[in-house]
């Protein structure tokens, strides 16, 4: 410790019972306690709204630190510093020594120094016999080492709540953003529903986020954004199930009833009229208006929509039963969505050797979910297809002019899988169980 003593201020500063109390709290040091300066330092600063100290004390803390002439602060060393105006100005980065007296009294105040005023109020030092410090006049960083403890809880606490914040504007950001689109693809696509209201309780909500957000006025508006959007896809989700329940069924059965799995070039994969030689008839083909007939035009895209949307309403469980073989290259194993599906197909896309280019214009032509899972039939029947590019690249200009159907794809698949099963007792290979098996004659003369 410094000294057992209350040093009283110079000149015409009073003395008070704050001032003591600061004093005595200063002096209170465990013993052995210990800091790096600059650790501590990093401290104050990130705790400097808790301690209430502006940038430019800091800067002048940081100054008086500097002249301490250890990297640890320690009371078996003295924590004493007592440059002069002049040399403190110039570590202050040319502070004025007005500016400079009245941050250092902020610093007294805030409690994280202390003076120690010397007779005659200069700062010195007067050494012992031994040429070591005996006595030293100055500012005293003993206050700054006492509340390191506090300082770096405080610290702690600040850049917690910092955190905390960001991830919650963080939040609210994605919640707006996911409401907005949400609302606006409703609205575009004509969904049943009160979007008008929706969309001014999203406004008025956006109004009262305050521009200094904190951790006190912000989660309530967090709360009912999130309410709102779990609102609008339990809508949708429903939606769409209702949709799903009343359509698949019915697309399911007429793609079963148009199928033909026989092909003349590859084995299982074409549809059709054409696998029985007899062409599809083209002749709504021909009576197309002339917005349509055009490969660029805006019909032929229109009529690309169409056919993607009735292509992708089969169930994911059906192309994954059809085509088993897709999810050894989906997310760790499994394929859980159609997500992984298609994530599965970039891999699968990129092993057979598909370029890129073929693999869009196919999702954008057929969409992304009936890409993957034409990915997934070509995967399944690689050993038949030469150039599994060139088949994709063809199957995507038939689906251009409204020649190719997947439904018959899918079934002329899950039909080889019915045909050809693995056995247990065939040790684990492929058993042909649609022939009839041959009967062994009798030995000994039996028929």
């Amino acid at each position: 410790m410094e000294s057992e003593s209350v040093t009283t201020p110079f000149g015409r500063r009073p003395m008070s019972l704050a001032m003591l109390l600061k004093q005595r709290r200063g002096e209170a040091i465990t013993a052995g306690t210990t800091r790096n300066k600059w650790k501590l330092f990093r401290s104050v600063c990130e705790a400097r709204a808790g301690l209430d100290v502006t940038d430019r004390a800091l800067t002048v803390l940081d100054a008086l630190l500097s002249f301490y002439p250890e990297d640890e602060l320690s009371s078996e060393r003295g924590l004493v510093v007592f440059p002069s105006n002049m040399q403190l100005s110039l570590r202050a980065r040319g502070m004025a020594a007005a500016t400079l007296r009245r941050h250092l009294a902020v610093l007294v105040e805030a409690g994280l120094i202390s003076r120690k005023d010397s007779p005659n109020g200069k700062r010195y030092i007067r050494r012992n016999r031994e040429g070591g410090i005996g006595e030293a006049y100055g500012f005293s960083l003993a206050p700054l080492l006492a509340r390191a403890g506090e300082i770096e809880a405080i610290a702690a606490r600040i850049a917690a709540d910092r955190q905390m914040l960001r991830g919650m504007k963080e939040r609210l950001t994605i919640c707006r953003r996911d409401i907005a689109k949400l609302v606006a693809a409703a609205i575009e696509e004509a969904i049943p529903g009160d979007w008008e209201h929706v969309s001014s309780m999203l406004h008025a909500l956006l109004q009262r986020i305050p521009r200094a957000a904190t951790l006190e006025n912000l989660p309530p508006i967090l709360e009912e954004l999130e309410t709102i959007r779990l609102g609008i896809i339990n809508s949708l989700e429903s939606l769409n199930k209702s949709h799903l329940a009343s359509t698949n069924e019915s697309q399911i059965e007429r793609h079963i009833q148009n199928s033909n799995p026989e092909s003349a070039s590859e084995p299982g994969l074409e549809t059709g009229q054409e696998a029985n030689g007899h062409p599809k008839p083209r002749a709504g083909l021909e009576r197309r208006e002339p917005g349509m007939a055009g490969r660029d035009g805006k019909g032929s895209r229109a009529m690309v929509r169409t056919n993607a949307g009735k292509l992708k309403s089969f169930p994911l469980g059906m192309v994954l039963q059809a085509c088993p073989d897709i999810v050894d290259y989906g997310p760790g194993g499994t394929i859980a969505s159609w997500r992984d599906l298609m994530m599965a197909a970039v891999v699968v896309r990129s092993m057979l050797g598909v370029s890129a280019s073929a693999y869009e214009e196919a999702a954008s032509v057929m969409g992304p979910e009936t890409a993957a899972t034409v990915m997934a039939c070509i995967l399944q029947r690689g050993g038949h297809i030469n150039s599994a590019g060139g088949y994709l690249r063809n199957l995507t200009q038939r689906a251009e002019r409204s020649e190719f159907a997947l439904g018959p794809m899918l079934m002329a698949l899950l039909r080889t899988r019915e045909r050809f099963k693995v056995l247990p007792e065939a040790g684990g290979q492929q058993v042909n169980v649609g022939k009839e098996p041959e009967v062994p004659a009798r030995q000994n003369g039996g028929r």
